[in-house]
Protein backbone atom coordinates (compact mmCIF):
# COMPACT_ATOMS: atom_id res chain seq x y z
CA UNK A 1 0.00 0.00 0.00
CA UNK A 2 1.27 3.11 -0.97
CA UNK A 3 -0.33 4.92 2.39
CA UNK A 4 -1.75 3.14 5.11
CA UNK A 5 -3.15 4.51 8.04
CA UNK A 6 -4.07 2.26 11.35
CA UNK A 7 -6.14 2.54 14.63
CA UNK A 8 -6.03 7.09 14.17
CA UNK A 9 -7.50 8.80 17.40
CA UNK A 10 -7.07 12.61 17.33
CA UNK A 11 -8.72 15.15 19.56
CA UNK A 12 -8.50 18.72 19.89
CA UNK A 13 -9.64 18.88 23.79
CA UNK A 14 -8.79 15.38 26.05
CA UNK A 15 -12.24 15.32 26.07
CA UNK A 16 -13.50 14.82 22.67
CA UNK A 17 -12.11 12.55 20.30
CA UNK A 18 -12.50 13.75 16.63
CA UNK A 19 -11.00 10.67 14.98
CA UNK A 20 -11.95 7.53 16.78
CA UNK A 21 -10.09 4.61 15.85
CA UNK A 22 -10.14 5.28 11.61
CA UNK A 23 -7.66 2.89 9.54
CA UNK A 24 -8.13 2.96 5.80
CA UNK A 25 -5.31 1.93 2.78
CA UNK A 26 -4.88 3.86 -0.35
CA UNK A 27 -3.01 1.65 -3.13
CA UNK A 28 -1.22 3.39 -5.93
CA UNK A 29 -3.30 4.69 -8.75
CA UNK A 30 -6.79 4.92 -6.72
CA UNK A 31 -8.79 7.01 -5.85
CA UNK A 32 -10.94 7.25 -2.38
CA UNK A 33 -13.81 8.58 -1.06
CA UNK A 34 -13.91 9.99 2.26
CA UNK A 35 -18.09 10.79 3.15
CA UNK A 36 -19.66 12.16 6.21
CA UNK A 37 -21.25 14.54 7.64
CA UNK A 38 -20.70 18.06 8.83
CA UNK A 39 -18.38 17.61 11.66
CA UNK A 40 -17.87 14.41 11.27
CA UNK A 41 -13.67 14.82 11.17
CA UNK A 42 -13.35 14.18 7.35
CA UNK A 43 -10.68 17.67 7.22
CA UNK A 44 -8.73 16.25 10.28
CA UNK A 45 -8.53 13.00 8.95
CA UNK A 46 -7.37 14.54 5.94
CA UNK A 47 -4.59 16.74 7.56
CA UNK A 48 -3.35 13.22 9.77
CA UNK A 49 -2.68 12.17 6.84
CA UNK A 50 -1.12 14.67 5.10
CA UNK A 51 0.91 14.42 8.16
CA UNK A 52 -0.41 18.33 9.55
CA UNK A 53 -1.69 16.73 12.47
CA UNK A 54 0.20 14.35 14.97
CA UNK A 55 -2.87 11.85 16.01
CA UNK A 56 -2.83 10.95 19.72
CA UNK A 57 -2.27 7.25 19.26
CA UNK A 58 -2.46 5.16 15.87
CA UNK A 59 0.36 6.22 12.91
CA UNK A 60 -0.51 7.33 9.06
CA UNK A 61 2.38 5.81 7.25
CA UNK A 62 4.12 6.80 3.32
CA UNK A 63 5.42 3.23 1.93
CA UNK A 64 5.88 1.85 5.53
CA UNK A 65 7.24 5.01 7.00
CA UNK A 66 5.31 7.33 9.66
CA UNK A 67 4.61 10.53 7.85
CA UNK A 68 5.44 12.57 10.73
CA UNK A 69 9.26 11.56 10.35
CA UNK A 70 9.70 13.21 7.10
CA UNK A 71 10.70 16.27 6.62
CA UNK A 72 8.42 18.92 5.19
CA UNK A 73 10.13 19.48 1.90
CA UNK A 74 10.47 15.62 1.59
CA UNK A 75 6.91 15.38 2.29
CA UNK A 76 5.69 17.48 -0.02
CA UNK A 77 7.10 16.07 -2.67
CA UNK A 78 5.35 12.57 -2.01
CA UNK A 79 1.90 13.95 -0.84
CA UNK A 80 -0.11 17.51 -2.07
CA UNK A 81 -2.86 18.85 -0.62
CA UNK A 82 -5.95 20.90 -1.64
CA UNK A 83 -7.48 22.86 1.04
CA UNK A 84 -11.37 23.93 0.93
CA UNK A 85 -10.50 27.44 0.11
CA UNK A 86 -6.75 29.40 -0.41
CA UNK A 87 -6.66 32.74 1.16
CA UNK A 88 -3.50 35.02 -0.17
CA UNK A 89 -1.95 38.18 1.34
CA UNK A 90 -1.19 38.84 -1.83
CA UNK A 91 -2.51 39.13 -5.70
CA UNK A 92 -0.38 36.40 -7.53
CA UNK A 93 -1.04 35.29 -11.12
CA UNK A 94 -2.47 31.87 -12.09
CA UNK A 95 0.93 30.97 -13.06
CA UNK A 96 2.93 32.01 -10.12
CA UNK A 97 0.56 29.91 -7.71
CA UNK A 98 1.13 27.01 -9.77
CA UNK A 99 4.93 27.61 -9.95
CA UNK A 100 4.29 28.00 -6.27
CA UNK A 101 4.22 23.94 -6.40
CA UNK A 102 7.43 23.57 -7.35
CA UNK A 103 9.19 24.73 -4.16
CA UNK A 104 9.46 21.27 -2.43
CA UNK A 105 12.39 20.88 -5.40
CA UNK A 106 14.31 24.37 -4.99
CA UNK A 107 16.98 24.66 -2.83
CA UNK A 108 16.96 27.63 0.02
CA UNK A 109 17.30 30.88 -2.72
CA UNK A 110 16.89 28.34 -5.87
CA UNK A 111 14.73 30.22 -8.52
CA UNK A 112 12.82 28.32 -10.68
CA UNK A 113 14.14 27.17 -14.03
CA UNK A 114 13.16 26.38 -17.26
CA UNK A 115 12.29 22.83 -16.29
CA UNK A 116 10.08 24.22 -13.27
CA UNK A 117 8.49 26.48 -16.12
CA UNK A 118 7.53 23.58 -18.49
CA UNK A 119 6.20 21.27 -14.98
CA UNK A 120 3.88 24.31 -14.34
CA UNK A 121 2.90 24.72 -18.23
CA UNK A 122 1.85 20.75 -18.60
CA UNK A 123 -0.36 21.42 -14.95
CA UNK A 124 -2.12 24.28 -16.67
CA UNK A 125 -2.72 22.58 -19.60
CA UNK A 126 -3.91 19.44 -18.47
CA UNK A 127 -6.43 21.47 -15.86
CA UNK A 128 -7.88 23.54 -18.70
CA UNK A 129 -5.89 26.52 -17.55
CA UNK A 130 -3.24 27.76 -19.51
CA UNK A 131 -5.21 30.69 -21.15
CA UNK A 132 -5.40 31.97 -17.58
CA UNK A 133 -1.90 32.28 -16.73
CA UNK A 134 -1.24 35.84 -16.42
CA UNK A 135 -4.68 36.61 -14.98
CA UNK A 136 -4.49 37.63 -11.44
CA UNK A 137 -5.63 34.98 -9.63
CA UNK A 138 -8.32 36.98 -7.61
CA UNK A 139 -9.94 37.84 -10.62
CA UNK A 140 -11.08 34.36 -11.35
CA UNK A 141 -14.25 32.09 -11.22
CA UNK A 142 -14.63 30.16 -8.20
CA UNK A 143 -14.12 27.39 -10.40
CA UNK A 144 -11.40 28.51 -12.11
CA UNK A 145 -9.23 29.29 -9.26
CA UNK A 146 -10.12 25.72 -7.79
CA UNK A 147 -8.76 24.43 -11.03
CA UNK A 148 -5.23 26.41 -10.69
CA UNK A 149 -4.97 25.45 -7.48
CA UNK A 150 -5.42 21.62 -8.56
CA UNK A 151 -2.73 22.61 -11.10
CA UNK A 152 -0.48 23.86 -8.24
CA UNK A 153 -1.16 20.58 -6.40
CA UNK A 154 -0.21 18.21 -10.33
CA UNK A 155 3.14 21.03 -10.36
CA UNK A 156 4.22 20.16 -6.71
CA UNK A 157 4.82 16.43 -8.65
CA UNK A 158 3.69 14.40 -5.76
CA UNK A 159 2.47 10.79 -5.91
CA UNK A 160 -0.70 11.62 -3.53
CA UNK A 161 -3.32 14.27 -3.82
CA UNK A 162 -5.29 15.03 -1.19
CA UNK A 163 -8.22 17.11 -1.89
CA UNK A 164 -10.90 18.22 0.94
CA UNK A 165 -14.32 18.96 -0.04
CA UNK A 166 -13.04 19.97 -3.97
CA UNK A 167 -16.43 21.02 -5.36
CA UNK A 168 -17.45 23.05 -2.16
CA UNK A 169 -19.70 26.52 -2.84
CA UNK A 170 -19.12 25.95 -6.44
CA UNK A 171 -22.07 25.99 -8.89
CA UNK A 172 -23.22 22.72 -10.32
CA UNK A 173 -21.51 23.37 -13.81
CA UNK A 174 -18.36 24.30 -12.21
CA UNK A 175 -18.93 21.13 -9.98
CA UNK A 176 -19.20 19.29 -13.11
CA UNK A 177 -16.00 20.24 -14.65
CA UNK A 178 -13.88 19.65 -11.62
CA UNK A 179 -15.30 15.95 -11.03
CA UNK A 180 -14.30 15.38 -14.83
CA UNK A 181 -10.85 16.46 -14.72
CA UNK A 182 -10.61 14.81 -11.47
CA UNK A 183 -11.73 11.65 -13.18
CA UNK A 184 -9.39 12.27 -16.28
CA UNK A 185 -6.29 12.89 -14.12
CA UNK A 186 -6.71 9.84 -12.39
CA UNK A 187 -7.59 7.16 -15.40
CA UNK A 188 -5.28 8.50 -17.37
CA UNK A 189 -2.36 10.03 -15.38
CA UNK A 190 -2.84 7.86 -12.75
CA UNK A 191 -3.03 10.14 -10.35
CA UNK A 192 -3.45 8.69 -6.22
CA UNK A 193 -6.08 10.40 -4.84
CA UNK A 194 -8.05 11.15 -1.24
CA UNK A 195 -11.40 12.75 -1.84
CA UNK A 196 -12.99 14.08 1.38
CA UNK A 197 -16.76 15.74 -0.39
CA UNK A 198 -20.18 15.91 0.39
CA UNK A 199 -20.79 15.34 -2.80
CA UNK A 200 -22.13 11.87 -3.01
CA UNK A 201 -22.62 11.74 -6.48
CA UNK A 202 -18.72 12.91 -7.02
CA UNK A 203 -18.04 10.14 -5.22
CA UNK A 204 -19.86 7.68 -7.19
CA UNK A 205 -18.27 8.65 -10.23
CA UNK A 206 -14.77 9.26 -9.40
CA UNK A 207 -13.79 6.58 -6.80
CA UNK A 208 -12.96 2.91 -6.50
CA UNK A 209 -13.26 2.73 -2.49
CA UNK A 210 -15.45 4.75 -0.10
CA UNK A 211 -15.02 5.25 4.03
CA UNK A 212 -18.00 5.97 5.21
CA UNK A 213 -17.44 8.07 8.87
CA UNK A 214 -19.03 9.43 11.59
CA UNK A 215 -18.70 11.37 14.48
CA UNK A 216 -15.07 10.71 14.36
CA UNK A 217 -15.84 6.76 13.58
CA UNK A 218 -15.59 4.41 10.46
CA UNK A 219 -19.51 3.38 9.51
CA UNK A 220 -18.13 1.63 6.93
CA UNK A 221 -15.89 1.40 3.49
CA UNK A 222 -15.02 -0.90 1.08
CA UNK A 223 -15.87 -0.46 -2.85
CA UNK A 224 -18.03 2.13 -3.95
CA UNK A 225 -20.90 -0.38 -5.38
CA UNK A 226 -20.80 -2.23 -2.54
CA UNK A 227 -20.67 0.31 0.44
CA UNK A 228 -22.62 3.66 -1.28
CA UNK A 229 -25.87 1.50 -0.38
CA UNK A 230 -29.08 3.20 0.76
CA UNK A 231 -28.77 1.69 3.76
CA UNK A 232 -25.50 3.19 4.44
CA UNK A 233 -26.29 6.68 3.63
CA UNK A 234 -29.22 6.26 6.03
CA UNK A 235 -26.72 5.38 8.71
CA UNK A 236 -24.50 8.09 7.63
CA UNK A 237 -26.84 11.38 7.32
CA UNK A 238 -30.26 9.73 8.66
CA UNK A 239 -31.53 10.50 4.92
CA UNK A 240 -33.66 7.69 2.67
CA UNK A 241 -32.30 7.49 -0.45
CA UNK A 242 -32.62 6.18 -3.90
CA UNK A 243 -29.40 4.39 -4.83
CA UNK A 244 -29.16 3.16 -8.36
CA UNK A 245 -27.07 2.28 -11.41
CA UNK A 246 -27.25 5.08 -14.21
CA UNK A 247 -26.44 3.70 -17.26
CA UNK A 248 -25.51 7.04 -19.26
CA UNK A 249 -23.69 8.09 -16.21
CA UNK A 250 -21.86 4.78 -16.17
CA UNK A 251 -22.05 4.77 -12.47
CA UNK A 252 -23.89 4.93 -9.45
CA UNK A 253 -26.44 8.06 -8.60
CA UNK A 254 -27.82 9.06 -5.60
CA UNK A 255 -31.38 11.14 -5.27
CA UNK A 256 -31.74 12.18 -1.71
CA UNK A 257 -35.91 11.63 -0.73
CA UNK A 258 -36.14 12.88 2.77
CA UNK A 259 -35.47 12.37 6.54
CA UNK A 260 -35.55 8.83 7.21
Amino acid sequence: MLLRAGDLRFGYTPARLVIDDVSLDLAEGTAVGILGPNGSGKTTLMRLLSGGLTPQTGVARLDGVDVRSFRPTALARRIAVVPQETSLAFDYTALEIVLMGRYPHLSAFEVEGPHDLAIADAALESTGTRALAERAFRSLSGGEKQRVIIAAALAQSSDILLLDEPTTALDIGYQFEIAALLKQLNADHGTTMVVSTHDLNLAAALCERVVLIKSGGVIAQGPTAETLTAHNIRLLYDVDADVQFHERAGHLTVVPLGRA
